[in-house]
């Protein structure tokens, strides 16, 4: 184990859901177990940062301004030198980093499927006709709409116990979460069933935690390298790269998923789709490891030759 020399304890900035602290938490046993210097009670701080995000609940993403909203203060954080690390769900990452800083450690991916809860249905396809189908997700809407266009999407907003609320409380008759998260807050028993990723493909890198640091930065960075997986890496690169290509954000349906399989062959399946469902573009492709900015990048440049101008037009 290294045991790079520091003074005061190290700081992971995170937000303050029950989610966030699980990735900070979790970060933290990964750092300790490999430095020990950093097992010590007070060796590393949990620095709690509200966001823009955190703040506007009565609003969706696309709305309040996008997915900056949920990393916006506790970037500004690491670049002020207050805390020297920040965890972030990646899929809430926007698609450039500010300047100075990067993300060169992402944690082994957790499952990137979505869940489907109801109580009135075991699967997606089983909801009744008309049934109300709560979230926020522009990228859900549009898969759900597009196969079964009988049915309502509502926005819903809140953390995971607050959708679940809504959904208890009959607001909604199914909401769809993600997968990782559920497994992270170890909530998966109230899961109704597991959606595939060929009923609904995931956001770009769900169910990946990447870790923010100060470009330079080279003592935090000797302390995560051993963190990072170069397999999550790759994957989340593919994908990114096709968001990227389309400029993408939280106003846009985009979902892609990369998989790397034991003998180093990468695959990507994407989709863009109109919010409404009527249309969905997709294209899929197939290389190596090396290959996944190219394929990304090529992905999304086919998918943008497609569209039509006005395709996000809801």
């Amino acid at each position: 184990m290294s045991n790079p020399v520091r003074t005061g304890p190290v700081r992971i900035g995170t937000r303050g859901s029950p989610l966030a602290l699980a990735q900070a938490h979790q970060t933290r046993a990964r750092l300790a177990a490999a430095h020990a210097a950093l097992a010590a009670p007070d060796a590393i701080e949990i620095v709690v940062i509200r966001t823009t995000g955190d703040r506007i609940q009565d609003r969706t993403l696309m709305e309040a301004g996008g997915k900056g909203l949920f990393t916006k203060e506790i970037e500004e954080a690491l670049v002020a030198g207050s805390i020297d690390l920040a965890v972030h769900s990646m899929k809430d990452v926007p698609t450039w980093l500010p300047d100075g800083l990067e993300i060169r450690c992402l944690l082994p991916r957790e499952d990137p499927r979505d869940a489907f809860f109801s109580n009135v249905a075991a699967h997606l396809d089983d909801l009744p006709e008309g049934a109300v189908v709560g979230t926020a997700s522009l990228r859900r809407q549009a898969q759900v709409l597009a196969r079964r266009p009988d049915l309502k999407v509502v926005p819903i907003r809140g953390n995971v116990e607050t959708r679940l609320r809504k959904l208890a409380d009959g607001e909604v008759d199914a909401t769809l979460l993600a997968l990782a998260g559920l497994k992270r807050l170890d909530m998966t028993d109230r899961i109704t069933s597991v959606i595939e990723p060929d009923v609904m493909l995931p956001a770009v890198a769900q169910g990946a935690i990447g870790i923010e640091t100060r470009v330079g930065d080279d003592r935090t960075n000797a302390l995560l390298a051993p963190l990072n997986c170069e397999a999550t890496m790759v994957r989340v690169s593919a994908e990114r790269a096709l968001l990227a290509a389309l400029d993408g954000s939280c106003r846009t349906p985009i979902a892609a998923l990369a998989n790397l399989d034991e003998a180093g062959t990468l695959t990507l399946d994407a989709l863009v789709a109109d919010p409404a469902g009527r249309q969905i573009l997709g294209t899929a492709r197939r290389g190596t490891a090396a290959d996944a900015l190219a394929m990304g990048r090529d992905a999304g440049e086919e998918l943008k030759s497609l569209m039509p101008p006005d395709f996000f037009v809801p």
